[in-house]
């Protein structure tokens, strides 16, 4: 049976899927402000070497009994959620996994928690529930029409937390990121998905050698160069909104849906570039079809996190993002 090893219980935070890319950077953001942390993580593309000196524990939040186990063990203020899937790829040919785990186990979370009488939840959302974007920048009232399992796995959590709030009163705070990005400035975390499916630690992997070549799917959209145009948002601007939503939600403030980007576009093509630039390197380069359901441009209009968070990016700029994830690159093997 589950025991708790911490003795201070007054500001315990529990991280579910705290061992992956996000979760692990914001472990170090919320130990590094006071909080005492217990990840929950069934390591299938997290590391225990990620959650520093944080209590891992290693199991599913699908595990009823375990979660039982430790809602009983511990005075947990919050829960901060990013144990989903999230290749969208992989849920066109697999929805039955991702709405398995993205839905039915987190309901199993949420219930397990409304049972504990822990009322506040942060739930990592996405930009994938707006689907083909009608309207740039995208703002939290446009259209919710998804195009692919993983957004539909994240806006029916969304809809569920939305019940349980006029139901019960349960408080959640959704954070829908447009594209995560860069690795910790202090160079100990970064990005290490198995298998790599985003564009800039790709990049990076076949600047550094790792791999021969970097394809990509398009370079016929209606946009400056042709190819696709995406919002990239540090990680550790992304750990800061977390940690605004959390503070909100345990002084007692109400549900909100909110945004998680620059409001700045880049393409394929300027990711590359830069990346090239900063490593002083030439890559291979391969360009394929599009992919179907690549909308051309996203971009965030993220002035609600700003004015009800309180959210202020600090590493908004493309040179930092990458230079960032180039330190991280630098030292795989990682240890």
């Amino acid at each position: 049976m589950y025991k708790s090893n911490a003795k201070n219980e007054s500001e315990k935070i529990l991280v579910v899927g705290g061992a992956g890319y996000i979760g692990s950077h914001m472990v170090k953001e919320l130990t590094i402000n006071g909080y005492q942390v217990v990840v929950l993580d069934d390591l299938s593309s997290g590391f225990r070497n990620s959650v520093g000196k944080a209590e891992l524990v290693i199991g599913s939040i699908a595990d009823s009994q375990l979660l039982h186990q430790l809602f009983s063990a511990n005075s947990f203020i919050a829960v901060i959620h990013f144990a989903s899937f999230i290749s969208v790829g992989e849920s066109v040919i697999e929805p039955e996994k991702y709405y398995l785990n993205n839905v039915a186990a987190t309901l199993n979370l949420i219930a397990a928690m409304r049972k504990a009488k822990i009322k506040n939840l942060i739930f990592s959302s996405t930009a994938a529930v707006y689907g083909n974007p009608v309207d740039i920048p995208i703002n939290e009232s446009h259209p919710t029409e998804p195009i692919n399992p993983y957004g539909r796995s994240k806006l029916i959590v969304e809809k569920i937390l939305e019940d349980f709030d006029s139901a019960y009163g349960f408080k959640s705070i959704c954070l829908r990121y447009f594209n995560a990005s860069g690795a910790d400035p202090d160079g100990e975390l970064g990005e290490r998905h198995n298998p790599e499916t985003h564009l800039i630690p790709l990049t990076l992997e076949v600047l550094s050698g790792r791999r021969q070549q970097l394809t990509i799917f398009g370079s016929n959209y209606e946009t400056p160069d042709g190819t696709c145009i995406r919002d990239y948002v540090h990680v550790k601007d992304l750990c800061q909104a977390h940690l605004l939503a959390l503070k909100r939600l345990v002084a007692g403030g109400s549900s909100c849906v909110c945004n998680l980007g620059y409001g700045t576009g880049y393409s394929v093509k300027e990711i590359i570039d830069t990346a090239v630039k900063i490593t002083n390197r030439k890559i291979n380069l391969k360009i394929e079809a599009r992919r179907p359901g690549d909308p051309a441009i996203l971009v965030a209009n993220a002035s609600k996190a700003k004015h009800e968070l309180g959210w202020q990016p600090k590493f908004n700029n493309l040179d930092q993002i990458i230079s960032s994830a180039w330190a991280w690159e630098k030292k795989y093997p990682w240890n």
